[in-house]
């Protein structure tokens, strides 16, 4: 199955082909968005933001989780790098007893390819009432369908890209159920983040408000 999604100002392209979830079992979990009026955008992650990492934790060995300027877009994004994949990441949200509870269906990452290896993970509940996690890696060759986790080879443009997944696709082709919520978010190194966010739908750059946007500086003649 391959998903191909038209990128943010770079006009790259990023392909998924998908795969993969594994179970994830937890007791009286307590979702941060149940309360929340979803609809349009909602965003968990802002790199202008004053607390980018507010809600989120991080895990941190022989690499680091920190703020800088991208020399591309001339503004400040969140940089994941780390030696091992998996001790270098973030996760959202930060107690490990809570999940997000987010119902919108769309989730998008404004990431930055930096020649590296990169994955994240997507856990979501279905309407069988079963956890299922989708890994993305960009050192993965094929798909993977297993009862609990898909895992599924990434491939980003150079610079800047804008991944796309729409979690209730995902979910019926992979599993044949459907969509609940997404329960978590974890991205691992190595990477530069800008934005990450749920919608209710796609929305072209012209429909997307000012700060959804990866602005790039402008070429001087």
């Amino acid at each position: 199955m391959a998903i191909q999604e038209p990128l943010f100002s770079s006009r790259t392209r990023s392909r998924f082909f998908i795969q993969g979830i594994r179970d994830c079992f937890g007791k009286n979990l307590t979702p941060m968005f149940k309360n929340t009026f979803q609809s349009g955008f909602l965003s968990i992650l802002y790199s202008l933001g004053s607390k980018p990492l507010q809600i989120w934790d991080k895990e941190v060995v022989d690499g680091h989780v920190k703020r800088l300027q991208d020399e591309d877009i001339q503004s400040n994004v969140l940089e994941i790098i780390g030696s091992n994949v998996q001790q270098a990441y973030i996760t959202c949200p930060a107690d490990p007893n809570a999940t997000l509870g987010i119902k919108l269906p769309f989730l998008v990452m404004i990431v930055k390819n930096v020649k590296k290896y990169f994955t994240f993970e997507i856990q979501v509940l279905d309407d069988k009432n079963v956890r299922r996690r989708f890994r993305a890696s960009n050192y993965q060759a094929v798909t993977r369908v297993k009862p609990y986790i898909c895992t599924m080879p990434l491939k980003l443009d150079e610079g800047w890209n804008q991944i796309q997944l729409n979690l209730s696709d995902l979910t019926r082709r992979a599993y044949g159920t459907n969509y609940v919520e997404t329960l978590r978010v974890q991205v691992h190194a190595n990477c530069r983040l800008r934005r990450i966010y749920f919608s209710d739908r796609l929305y072209s750059e012209e429909e997307l408000p000012p700060e959804f946007k990866l602005y790039l500086p402008m070429q001087k003649s």
